[in-house]
């Protein structure tokens, strides 16, 4: 953190009223490539002046964005589809260079989120209400889905292009207007996706971004002119956002922390499982919210603990950039640190290090912030690496008999982000899928984040909120039910003299 902006590299600027404007902040933070230490950029945190500036545009805005037709929000979403599509690679190297993860799975971030837009290009078949005919006599009841006003997302440096894309195009085409915090470590990649989405037509003022911490998160919960705030990040943070927002009167939905348990059953195909907990323990160095982190080995299934290390070792550590890296650098030193603690925690406290990844060596890229894959066997809850979300690179063991254990030891846990199970056996999948407490469950899928048909379900520890993003969920997130009771009278359904009873007839 800096007092002052450096003139030796780009500012992040602030999007207020349609215009990219400079901060006056005196509140810096350098924007880092986790491979070199580069400084990138430097991103203002913003001061309540521009936050409630941002917030002024966007209640400004809504009075006429409110009443623009359906297909004309539908239209800007398939151009913005477009672009997206177009900027691909560009947008893929952004991500990269601030964020780590390897170029594919940036693309991967980018069209995981570019099924939200194109979700949202179908708004005239979403936000449609109902209607019943003669609910009493002469009476029709029917309902709309009105935009709710200025609502708000606060973003993660994990996905710095899918969950800003989960949120502001789902809002806005409901007829919201939207303020966006990014995160601070990574906000070049949201920024350029908010250049393209005017681009694609959003007017002035429907769509605003603010940068910050603590202070600009607080601000936004605090608003009286916010409605609804939306928040993907961790749980302690998460909570307090939900905790703030709706005690100000607003709606919230936040997704917070997880631990996914993976359980493999003796049956499950052995090549096709252990590919799969590999790429999904370690892909984005297990900075994913849906990480496959724990698995559970179900009676002979823990004979595949050595299968399991030996492919483990065969990815390649590198940065993002270089073509056939497969894990790259974990976002910030202060991440680096964190999760080394934990490996040396872990074998503090009695779990066996079966694969070691700290300090790779990483010709060309000695200062970045690298993690190989690592994996414990022999843990137990109670264990630090087994109560705390690692977000690394670490794959953690635990073993039992039964499936009936498996779902005991996972239905304790705190959190219901994600699970999964590895079988062959319908009946295993299905006992599964049934007693497992839980929101999102993969059957030979590791890592079960529903496509925007649906919506993210995660549960219990890890969501604070009844409604989703995306999806259809989301729509009741962002709009307001409003019913309609008419009666319409003519000669024959004139009404006969005073009726001081409730009910319609």
């Amino acid at each position: 953190m800096s007092a002052t902006a450096s003139a030796a590299v780009p500012t992040v600027k602030l999007l207020i009223g349609g215009q990219w404007v400079e901060s006056k902040t005196t509140v810096w933070r350098d924007v880092v490539n986790p491979a070199t230490q580069d400084v990138l950029a430097r991103v203002p945190f913003a001061t309540a002046d521009e936050l409630d500036a941002a917030v002024a545009s966007a209640q400004a805005a809504f009075k006429t964005w409110r009443k623009t037709s359906i297909g004309v929000r539908a239209r800007i979403f398939l151009k913005y589809q477009q672009l997206i599509r177009e900027h691909m690679k560009e947008l893929a190297a952004i991500l990269t260079s601030e964020q780590g993860k390897t170029l594919p799975d940036a693309e991967g971030d980018i069209f995981r989120g570019l099924e939200v837009v194109e979700h949202a290009a179908n708004i005239g078949t979403l936000q449609m209400g109902e209607i019943a005919n003669n609910v009493a006599t002469g009476v029709d009841t029917y309902t709309l889905l009105q935009p709710l006003g200025v609502c708000a997302g606060i973003t993660p440096f994990n996905f710095p292009a899918m969950i800003p894309l989960w949120m502001f195009p789902m809002a806005i085409a409901c007829g919201n207007t939207f303020v966006l915090k990014p995160s601070e470590q990574d906000p070049l990649v949201t920024c350029r996706l908010v250049e393209l989405a005017l681009e694609a037509g959003i007017p002035a003022g429907v769509l605003n971004v603010v940068h910050g911490g603590e202070d600009i998160v607080n601000g936004i919960c605090d608003h009286a002119d916010i409605k609804a705030v939306s928040f993907v990040g961790s749980t302690k943070v998460g909570t307090h956002v939900y905790n703030r927002a709706t005690l100000a009167g607003k709606r919230a939905q936040c997704m917070m922390g997880a631990k996914n348990h993976a359980v493999v059953m003796p049956d499950a195909n052995k090549e096709q499982t252990l590919n799969n907990l590999v790429g999904a323990a370690f892909g984005a160095a297990g900075q994913r919210c849906m990480a496959a982190s724990t698995a559970v080995l179900v009676g002979e299934a823990r004979n595949w603990i050595p299968d399991l290390v030996s492919k483990s070792r065969t990815l390649k550590v590198n940065a993002g950039m270089e073509p056939g890296t497969d894990v790259g650098p974990v976002v910030s030193c202060a991440a680096l640190s964190r999760v080394n603690g934990l490996i040396e925690r872990g074998v503090a406290e009695g779990a066996r290090l079966v694969l070691d990844g700290r300090n790779p060596q990483v010709p060309g890229y000695e200062k970045g912030n690298f993690v190989g894959p690592t994996i414990f066997a022999g843990v137990k809850p109670g264990m630090s690496i087994y109560d705390q979300e690692i977000f690394g690179p670490v794959l953690i063991i635990v073993e039992t008999d039964t499936l009936d254990e498996a779902i005991e030891l996972i239905n304790r846990n705190p959190n219901g982000n994600g699970t999964a199970i590895f079988t062959q056996s319908g009946a295993a999948a299905r006992k599964f899928q049934e007693d497992i407490d839980v929101g999102q469950v993969g059957i030979n899928v590791p890592i079960p984040v529903p496509v925007p048909l649906f919506s993210f379900t995660g549960s219990r520890g890890s969501k604070l909120g009844d409604l989703g993003p995306y999806g259809k969920q989301v729509i009741l997130f962002y709009t307001q039910t409003k019913t309609i009771t008419q009666r319409w009278f003519d000669d024959s359904t004139l009404s006969v003299g005073v009726n001081t009873t409730i009910s319609l007839r």
